[in-house]
Formats: C-alpha cells, sequence, structure tokens
C-alpha cells in the first residue's frame, strides 16, 4: 500500500507538528517495511533531519512536487494534481488541511481549536482563516484524528462532527528523550549562559503559552524569599509577545528571565534533565507534548490542566495563579523529597506513550477510512 502525508510542516524548523509528522511516518514505515510512504510538499526539505536522510526508513520517500502558476493553490489545485498523477490509496493531513479534491479517502489531524476557542491569544487573520478552513476540513475528511479525547469533544460539538468521525490517539516523546546525568549537561548549560539552578519553559513565545504568569510567578519567588532562580525560556518569539516584553522591561525579575531561543533536541535534553523543575502555564493544549518530554527526562512538572498528565504525576496549577506558581516553586526548590517524588511519577508516565503504539492506532485509522470508501489500494 502507498500512503501520502502531508509535507509542509516538515518545511521549516521542527516545531510541535513538524515533530509529529516526522515521528508518525517513521513509526509506521518502521512497523509496516512493504508499505512505502510518500510524504510531499511544494517547498524544499530544508531542516537538519533530512540531511542524508538521517534516521528515515528507506520506504519512506520525499517528494517535492511540481508548482506552476496553476498549481500554486497547493490544497485546492496543486495536491490534487499531484495525487492524479502520483495516487495514494490514502492521503494523511498531519496539519489541519487535506486535499480539496481527491480520489482516495483522506484522514486530517485536527491538533487543537485553539485558534477558535481562544482566538483573542492569536493573530486576528489566522482566526479568520480557521473560521472558513476547520469546518471545511472536518467535512471534507474521511476521518479525522485528534490528540486526545478533549480535543475529539471539541471537535464534535464545535464542528459539528459526528462521533464515530473522530479518533482521539495520543503522542508520545521523542526517543531522545531520556535522562541525562548531570555531569554531561555542564557543557551546555556554560554554551547557553545557564545557572545551577533555573526553571525551564519550552515551547513558542505566545500569549497562549502564559508566560507573563510565570514572571509573576518569578517576581513573587523574589520578592518573599531569599531564592533565586534564573528562568529559561527555550522556543522562538511567536505572534502579540508585546504585552510580556513590555512587562518584563519594567519588572524586577528581568535580569532573571533568560531566553536561548529554538534549541535542538540534545540540548533540550540537557536542560529537561537538570532543570530543578519544567514549567508550563498554558491557558489550553490540545495535548501538552513539552511536559511529558520534560517528565522522560526526569524533570519535576509544574503545569496548569492539560491532557496528557494529570495530578498524580505534576504538581497542576490554575492557568492564571501566579501565587499557587510561586507556592509550588518555592517548594520544589526546597524540597529535594518533593523532587524526586515527581521525578519517579513522571518517568513511569512518560514511559506509558509510544510513537510506536501512535503509529499503531493511526493505522487502524487508515483502516477503517479504507473500508468505508470505495477507493480501491495502491
Amino acid at each position: 500500500m502507498r500512503i501520502g502525508l502531508d509535507g509542509m510542516p516538515l518545511n521549516q524548523q521542527l516545531t510541535g507538528v513538524g515533530h509529529y509528522t516526522l515521528e508518525l511516518v517513521r513509526a509506521m514505515a518502521q512497523a509496516a517495511p512493504h508499505d512505502e510512504f510518500e510524504i510531499v510538499s511544494p517547498f524544499s526539505y530544508i531542516f537538519e533531519e533530512f540531511e542524508g536522510r538521517d534516521g528515515l526508513p528507506a520506504n519512506v520517500a520525499l517528494a517535492r512536487a511540481r508548482t506552476s502558476i496553476m498549481t500554486r493553490r497547493w490544497w485546492s489545485i496543486g495536491l490534487p494534481s499531484h495525487l492524479k498523477r502520483n495516487p495514494v490509496a490514502l492521503f494523511h493531513g498531519t496539519n489541519y488541511e487535506v486535499p480539496l479534491r481527491a480520489e482516495c479517502p483522506t484522514v486530517v489531524t485536527i491538533h487543537d481549536l485553539s485558534l477558535l476557542l481562544h482566538s483573542s491569544t492569536h493573530e486576528a487573520r489566522a482566526v479568520r482563516r480557521s473560521r472558513l478552513l476547520l469546518p471545511l476540513m472536518a467535512r471534507k475528511a474521511t476521518l479525522i484524528v485528534t490528540p486526545s479525547e478533549l480535543v475529539r469533544d471539541e471537535v464534535c460539538e464545535h464542528l459539528k462532527v459526528r462521533p464515530e468521525k473522530v479518533f482521539a490517539i495520543p503522542l508520545a516523546p521523542r526517543g531522545s528523550f531520556t535522562p541525562m546525568p548531570s555531569a554531561q549537561t555542564i557543557e551546555t548549560r556554560r554554551r547557553l549562559g545557564i545557572e545551577d539552578e533555573f526553571l525551564l519553559f519550552v515551547g513558542t513565545i505566545e500569549p497562549r503559552k502564559n508566560l507573563l504568569t510565570l514572571v509573576k510567578a518569578l517576581e513573587e519567588v523574589l520578592r518573599t524569599t531569599e531564592l533565586r532562580p534564573q528562568v529559561v525560556v527555550a522556543g522562538k518569539v511567536g505572534w502579540k509577545s508585546d504585552e510580556l516584553l513590555s512587562h518584563l522591561d519594567r519588572s524586577p525579575a528581568r535580569e532573571r528571565v533568560h531566553f536561548v531561543g529554538f534549541l535542538p533536541d540534545e540540548d533540550l535534553r540537557a536542560l529537561y534533565s537538570c532543570c530543578r523543575a519544567f514549567i508550563y502555564p498554558s491557558l489550553y493544549e490540545g495535548f501538552g507534548l513539552p511536559p511529558l518530554e520534560a517528565m522522560a527526562c526526569g524533570a519535576p512538572v509544574i503545569a496548569s490542566r492539560v491532557p496528557s498528565i494529570k495530578e498524580s504525576v505534576a504538581r497542576i496549577i490554575s492557568a492564571t495563579d501566579s501565587e499557587g506558581l510561586a507556592r509550588n516553586v518555592i517548594e520544589l526548590l526546597r524540597e529535594d523529597q518533593a523532587r524526586q517524588l515527581l521525578f519517579v511519577r513522571g518517568l513511569k508516565h512518560a514511559q506509558e506513550f509510544s510513537w510506536q503504539r501512535t503509529a499503531a492506532l493511526t493505522r487502524e485509522v487508515y483502516a477503517q477510512a479504507l473500508k468505508s470508501t470505495s477507493s480501491s489500494v495502491i
């Protein structure tokens, strides 16, 4: 069988959807060596993971589709034209979109409904596009995948989709995220200017990630205790970050917040492994992969309520409760036993997730999509 997948998330630095696409196709291809997987995009694959096909099974092909004036409308003309010339049994849109005209069944992954349910945290142009796009893609796709039951319920309610059309399949930490001995993290910390005692946040700097609450909690820690932790923010600057940066310019904690930008996995692994705590006060998440990655490396986690974690394995806070966050930070900085307990529980919890399981469940959705249509397998 030949399966097509959206390569658009793989044309730039890998963030959440890019990692999802790459890890999913890698795990599926390894589990089904006699099937063919074609990743297709109109753009070049420019990021490091694909140089020399490092880590990609032989049955995964990288296709750059031919484009012209008539095919630049990728989802409505360009991709359907490519699939007509290069037919597949099924196409999986891993980033909210599927071809609007397709002769094969299609599966779309809807990672969350943040653009609809938390529109004030996004740029207006993106919100307008999503209000048109998401209902359309939900109708066009044969079946829908979400990363959690939360998003499955939201898709059914807000996009008016039948429950039997939507399947919740959890994600997983990448295999590279395992605990790193403290001595091996020293070079990374020195190179990045990170102190011994630090708190870590990983993610795009944008309003939904709610870094303002983390800064206010840090201010409370500095004001009420002798503790002086450094807060390390790893991630690229996104949109609507002016309020955070303006507050930070006036904040007494500004010298204790250190932005290190987008980091490769090996640097992230080092920081996850040696931070005093990983902080994730997001206002909304469809799954919440960074806290799970942190747990896989042994980091104690303090987070708002996200689908991937539960209270027994992390400290759960209200997303906007900066004082509650400060109290939990103080406790974890002062109490080795509390950190060790979260280390053990979090590590065990992260091990319950795997990309092999994600791939197997996704293939079950593919089988159902193929069964529900009259398209023949190629």
